[in-house]
């Protein structure tokens, strides 16, 4: 009996794992945009030109614009749907879905009036009790390309995260379970920030030297936040943790990353977000900005992002405020 996938965002990551689920023989998947035009052209070209030229559709993968038509009669919904509109889009669907439809969220931020997590979200929205979280390393641009992935998914129900395990993993796309869903999803959320500051740091022109010391002092503001908001230290070890802020921190891919080095080298914030992709760091850090003062949570990494990205402070006067910070004894 085949299995029915509907992917809600035809963006970048949402299309590269919706090629990636239809490529199993017993899936079929409805990947769902939001545009009609594009859901369109989306179908006749069969690839997602703009975002990952060059990667052809498989036959059991079909577009939607229309809602219904999207998620009806699906086994799992997947949610690719960026945090800054989940909320909104969600209310679109939220006669459809009862109590048992699962969904696996695909999105990495926080929503800046709630500080709410997305799979929260999902399950306000939808009402829906059996929500996942899909986690870590994960590059649309690889993933879509079959390039060997590992990430970790996390789920309150552990037989429906071991489901997701067996129905996404591949032999070039590993899955491992984790227990920790609130570090899973803070970790994917923060590591955006600092790949920002990540971004800074190359667009300044720093050297090893600073981009090692930002991380590791990055990963530890990460580690201390999550912690304090019920997360679970060791995940910020793992995949969803330093290894999702390695990618995120070093790739040409990274667009969180992309939006620092811009702002390094000297160009306006409006400008670097005028781009079609989304980078959410940029509200994550306002939203992170606000709990953190709010609870006293010492982050100065993310402090001087959300300075530079919402107060206008030049990127190097946030770095120099880094590093004549007073003297301090090396701890977590």
């Amino acid at each position: 009996m085949p299995i029915t996938f509907a992917v809600l965002g035809s963006g970048g990551w949402g299309t590269a794992v919706a090629c990636l689920l239809a490529q199993h023989p017993d899936h079929r998947v409805r990947l769902w945009s939001a545009h009609p035009e594009r859901a369109a052209l989306l179908n006749a070209a069969r690839e997602n030109a703009r975002l990952l030229p060059g990667v052809k559709f498989p036959d059991a993968l079909r577009v939607e614009f229309d809602v219904a038509s999207a998620v009806a009669g699906a086994d799992c919904w997947v949610s690719a749907i960026p945090t800054a509109y989940l909320r909104a889009t969600l209310h679109r669907f939220s006669g459809l879905c009862g109590p048992d439809v699962p969904v696996v969220s695909l999105t990495k931020g926080l929503e800046v009036a709630t500080f709410r997590r997305p799979s929260e979200i999902i399950s306000e929205v939808l009402g829906t009790e059996k929500v996942a979280v899909l986690s870590g390393p994960s590059h649309a641009e690889e993933v879509a390309r079959g390039m060997p992935t590992s990430l970790a998914v996390a789920a309150p129900d552990g037989g429906f995260a071991m489901w997701v395990q067996q129905r996404f993993g591949t032999d070039r796309f590993r899955v491992y379970t984790n227990n920790d869903l609130i570090g899973v999803e803070l970790a994917g959320a923060l590591k955006n920030v600092i790949g920002i500051a990540a971004g800074v740091c190359d667009g300044l022109g720093f050297g090893d030297n600073a981009k090692a010391a930002m991380l590791t002092r990055g990963l530890v503001e990460m580690t201390r936040f999550g912690v304090a908001h019920g997360a679970e230290p060791a995940t910020f070890s793992g995949l969803t943790g330093i290894g999702d802020l390695m990618t995120t921190c070093f790739s040409p891919h990274g667009r969180n990353r992309r939006v620092g080095y811009r702002l390094g080298q000297g160009e306006a914030l409006a400008e670097v977000l005028a781009g079609p992709q989304v980078a959410e760091g940029v509200l994550t850090a306002k939203s992170v900005h606000e709990r953190a003062t709010r609870s006293g949570i010492e982050a100065p990494i993310m402090t001087g992002v959300y300075e530079v990205l919402h107060n206008g402070k030049p990127p190097l006067a946030a770095v120099q405020d880094l590093l004549s910070r007073s003297l301090k004894h090396e701890r977590g």
